[in-house]
C-alpha cells in the first residue's frame, strides 16, 4: 500500500475527451501503483464503479538544455485508462457548452 496519492491528475486531452464521453477517463497515477490500487482509489474518490483498467508506462521525452546544450531525459509517468460502468460518469471530464 502506497502512502502517496496514487492518482496525480487528470490527463486533458483531445482523445481523452473523445474518451470520456463513451465512459473512459484518462488519469496520470504513481508509477508504483497496481491496477487494483488505482480502481479502490478512483472508485473511493468520484463515487463510481470501475469495471475495467488499463495502465501503460509512458517514457519521458529527451530534452536539451543549457548553453552547452546538454540532453536531460524527462522522468517516465504512469498513465491509466479507467472505464466506468455505463451510465455513470466523472465530472472533472464534462466539458461546459450549450
Amino acid at each position: 500500500m502506497l502512502t502517496t496519492p496514487i492518482v496525480k491528475k487528470p490527463l486533458i486531452s483531445e482523445k481523452s475527451l473523445l474518451d470520456a464521453k463513451i465512459g473512459i477517463y484518462t488519469f496520470i497515477v504513481d508509477k508504483r501503483a497496481n491496477k487494483i490500487e488505482i480502481g479502490r482509489e478512483i472508485e473511493s474518490l468520484f463515487k463510481v464503479h470501475v469495471t475495467s483498467i488499463k495502465t501503460e508506462v509512458v517514457k519521458g521525452k529527451e530534452k536539451t538544455v543549457g548553453r552547452k546544450r546538454t540532453k536531460t531525459r524527462l522522468p517516465d509517468r504512469k498513465k491509466a485508462r479507467i472505464k466506468v460502468k455505463e451510465g455513470q460518469s466523472i465530472p472533472l471530464f464534462e466539458v461546459g457548452g450549450k
